[in-house]
């Protein structure tokens, strides 16, 4: 059972990525050969109209094959045929789309679970924050100017900047006061604290939630970016990633935990899954790396400049490279997935 709902989560954020560049491709008058959910041997196949319709045997990736998309193309309506902004609009229109399910799912799980508001409900003696005068009921609004929304971006910030002393921009009484905070190392936890907790729920009407939504999208755009950083700078290693293999038995494993409080409970908890994937595919997506949208954007943005296209098969050839290097670092991932699985 949590195969098949690891792969329908798979494959709901892979259809709505790839439909943004459908639709894209469709409103700029793009011929599109082929819209495929998996990737290798066509399993199941429909052609309607222009397009066919394809499953694949490989249940993970998809891909939305347009005309000239790789190559030359006499075709009027060939990818390479139109204006430099309207192929800019489709490559970016995939993660675009992540990004519009990350606020569309966080819409509907903020309405049902609520917000966890930045308030404090105990400060904890003998750390910075009681030695600063701070009280439970304060509400953190900002931290080193960076403004704090959840209270979860305190959590995040301690994260990606353990051991750091920090300006905390705290509300009390409607009025605001600042606090310098030295983090101290707790021993018990294995984890820097600012020496406070909070974390009270809130729900919010509609306009509230349409609001925190906004607020979601950046958060995960943040922490994913925090978590790159991290990686880049060996906060965290590449046994610490995880690819499709290790997705499917963490969310397995958070389906079967959640769904022994219920289904609505496991409902929210694949919602919560979807956000954090679709958010992190999104950005990975956009980084400016050969074989992804972010690399494509690159070569857009070049030609946007130079008013020029960068020759085909030049770009063609740093794709295929980054691809190789792509699927060297998925076999990696793999790899350790399945290590630690069996570990």
């Amino acid at each position: 059972m949590k195969i098949i709902i690891a792969l329908l989560i798979f494959s709901i954020i892979i259809i709505f990525h790839e439909l943004g560049h459908f639709s894209l491709a469709k409103a700029n008058g793009i011929r599109v050969n082929e819209f495929c959910l998996g990737l290798g041997p066509t399993i199941l196949g429909v052609t309607k109209g222009e397009t066919k319709y394809s499953l694949k045997l490989l249940p993970f990736g998809g891909a939305c094959m347009m005309e000239g998309e790789d190559g030359e193309s006499t075709d009027d309506r060939a990818f390479g045929k139109k204006s430099v902004w309207a192929r800019i609009s489709v490559v970016a229109a995939g993660p675009v789309f992540n990004f519009i399910m990350v606020f569309v799912f966080s819409f509907i799980l903020l309405s049902c679970n609520g917000y966890d508001v930045p308030k404090i409900t105990e400060v904890s003696e003998g750390f910075a924050a009681e030695q600063a005068g701070m009280q439970a009921g304060d509400v953190i609004v900002k931290m080193n100017g960076k403004h704090i929304h959840f209270y979860r971006e305190v959590s995040s910030y301690s994260m990606f900047h353990a051991g750091e002393t920090v300006e905390v921009t705290y509300e009390r009484d409607g009025k605001r006061y600042t606090a310098e905070l030295t983090p101290l190392y707790d021993e018990e936890l294995g984890r820097y604290r600012y020496g406070f907790v909070g974390g009270e729920v809130e729900k919010g009407n509609v306009f509230k939630n349409l609001l925190y939504s906004g607020y979601e999208v950046k958060y995960w755009i943040d922490t994913t970016f925090g978590s790159l950083k991290m990686l880049a700078t060996g906060g965290v290693t590449l046994n610490d990633m995880s690819g499709p293999v290790g997705l499917v038995d963490a969310i397995g494993d958070s389906y079967e935990e959640s769904v022994s409080y219920g289904y609505y409970a496991a409902f929210l908890q694949m919602l919560y899954i979807c956000i954090l994937i679709s958010a992190n595919l999104g950005v990975m997506n956009l980084l400016p790396l050969p074989a992804l949208d972010g690399g494509r954007l690159v070569f857009l943005i070049v030609e946007a400049i130079r008013g020029k296209k960068v020759d085909p098969d030049k770009e063609g050839m740093v794709h295929f490279i980054g691809l190789m290097l792509l699927m060297l670092l998925m076999v990696v991932v793999m790899f350790n997935d399945i290590r630690k699985i069996f570990m």
